[in-house]
């Protein structure tokens, strides 16, 4: 009796123990769209009734319609076009019966901005081809333009005026003075084929025994390319203190003679292309000359007499 009860005890337990229970098969029903009219069916995984909610395999369905959500969105974020299909909802499907979603564009038109970088960059290289080119165009002119250097010649010079007498300076020292006025005449030539010069001068002196005894000025002015000016100058000095130099001169019963020495410096500078490209020229005139006062004739020079450096 006790043995029969406790067989029937343990086969009414039996299937209740969860522990030696087989696993229960799970059931998935395909049902067609409510709201489809062409035929197309929506494949829905649907878990049956018979299963426990609490059994391991929830878990798996979970992540595959989880991942066939996911899967929706990335496709149709893939270009695809809608078919025009709604659902439930008013949602749109695609072909593969996944629902359309809006996409975020997160990030820009990165065409847009390398066209506008590269717009830049060339013109950029534009502008640095321009200067530099312009800069050797620049320099060749210059370069050809150095050649051309004025032409000095002086011609003559009239002495006017000189007068030699005792007297003393402004301190009171006595010594010889000088007076001289005269005029200086010379020529300019401007070789230059492309432009004209503007010719200007260091103070003209004339000068005995290192001492200026007669100084001129030449006014500044402009000379045309391919041109021959001459010019005048009115060279003066009044009342010079000679010092020990004066007793070096020489009286004679005609007149006095005295060496002087005719110095100064032409400058003349060329605009070539405006005030970007300028050329520029020095030139040293040096004459030896000798006064007489018993003569009233001009002192010329010749082409060998000055030096021109």
């Amino acid at each position: 009796m006790l043995s029969a009860k406790s067989e029937s005890d343990i086969a009414s337990l039996a299937p209740s123990s969860p522990s030696r229970s087989p696993k229960r098969p799970v059931y998935y029903v395909q049902s067609p769209s409510r709201d489809s009219h062409d035929g197309d069916k929506l494949s829905s995984m649907q878990p049956s009734p018979m299963e426990s909610p609490s059994h391991p395999s929830s878990g798996r369905h979970s992540r595959n319609s989880s991942g066939s959500r996911f899967s929706g969105i990335f496709r149709s974020s893939s270009g695809r076009k809608s078919s025009g299909r709604k659902g439930n909802g008013n949602k749109e499907w695609n072909d593969k019966a996944w629902p359309e979603c809006n996409v975020i564009m997160e990030e820009g038109n990165y065409d847009d901005e390398d066209k506008t970088f590269t717009r830049r960059f060339q013109a950029l290289i534009a502008l640095l081809s321009f200067v530099f080119l312009f800069a050797v165009f620049c320099l060749i002119i210059w370069g050809a333009s150095r050649p051309y250097k004025a032409e000095i010649m002086v011609k003559s010079l009239v002495v006017n005026n000189f007068y030699v007498g005792e007297g003393s300076d402004s301190s009171g020292v006595p010594t010889k003075m000088l007076t001289l006025n005269g005029s200086l005449r010379m020529s300019v030539y401007n070789p230059a084929t492309i432009f004209g010069i503007h010719v200007s001068s260091t103070p003209i002196n004339l000068v005995y025994s290192e001492i200026p005894i007669a100084t001129g000025q030449l006014k500044k002015y402009y000379q045309p390319r391919k041109s021959h000016r001459t010019v005048s100058m009115i060279v003066e000095g009044n009342k010079v203190p000679l010092y020990g130099a004066g007793s070096s001169l020489t009286f004679a019963q005609t007149g006095i003679v005295i060496p002087l020495t005719l110095k100064f410096e032409i400058r003349s500078r060329g605009n070539v292309v405006g005030n970007l490209v300028r050329t520029k020229h020095r030139r040293q005139v040096s004459c030896p000359l000798v006064i007489d006062t018993s003569s009233s004739k001009p002192i010329k020079f010749k082409k060998n007499t000055c030096t021109y450096d």
